[in-house]
């Protein structure tokens, strides 16, 4: 075999090797930001906490974020992306509106539940400046298939002729609630009241017809 052709394959598996240790020690780092926060809020959760959780120096953060809102913006967004890939896995944009409405709201439920720790970052993301308007909008897009649902929704009279805002407010938040109530302890969800939950969810937003 060539000898120039053996070279070539030691520097491909050599960079690959380190292209990979790169991916490991910026995930170590998405990860730590996320378990910090959760468990001590973004005030108290300077960078060179993160980075000896993520055990990497200080100055290796620098070489994937510019800074600690940078940081938190760019796992906002990651974390967002995982969210909402789950939450429309099986959703399709030709279902009826309720039917499709209930199979993306069960799929939000699923992942604040089996992805507590995600999720409970995403809720103390809702509440903090740290994010900026830009990651803000960024998040939203990822939301397009539930936003054009209810857009179809509201063309069809199915759906309250509410902001996006409001829709998201009465028939997704509480679920965060709900999330973040069994993390601590106070309930233990089944399914009856997954079920339940639904429907004050379904009930807040479609318009409600009148009997004749």
């Amino acid at each position: 075999m060539n000898i120039h052709f053996l070279y070539l394959c030691v520097l491909i598996l050599l960079n690959m090797a380190a292209l990979q240790k790169s991916i490991d020690k910026r995930n170590a780092l998405i990860q730590a930001t996320i378990e910090l926060v959760n468990n001590n809020g973004f005030h108290a959760t300077p960078m060179s906490k993160i980075a000896k959780m993520a055990n990497v120096s200080p100055a290796t953060i620098y070489l994937y974020f510019d800074n600690k809102q940078d940081l938190v913006n760019k796992t906002y967004i990651e974390v967002k992306a995982c969210y909402t890939a789950y939450a429309f896995e099986t959703y399709d944009k030709t279902m009826p509106i309720e039917f499709g409405f209930k199979v993306i709201w069960k799929r939000i439920a699923e992942f604040k539940i089996k992805e507590s720790a995600n999720a409970l970052f995403l809720a103390q993301c809702d509440n903090t400046p740290m994010i900026d308007e830009v990651s803000r909008k960024e998040g939203i897009k990822h939301l397009q298939p539930l936003l054009d649902l209810w857009a179809r929704g509201k063309k069809e009279g199915i759906i309250k002729p509410l902001s996006d805002y409001l829709l998201y407010a009465y028939a997704i938040n509480p679920l965060s609630f709900l999330m973040m109530a069994q993390n601590r302890g106070s309930i233990q969800l089944t399914q009856l009241e997954l079920d339940q939950a639904y429907e004050a969810a379904w009930s807040s937003i479609k318009v409600c017809k009148q009997h004749e």
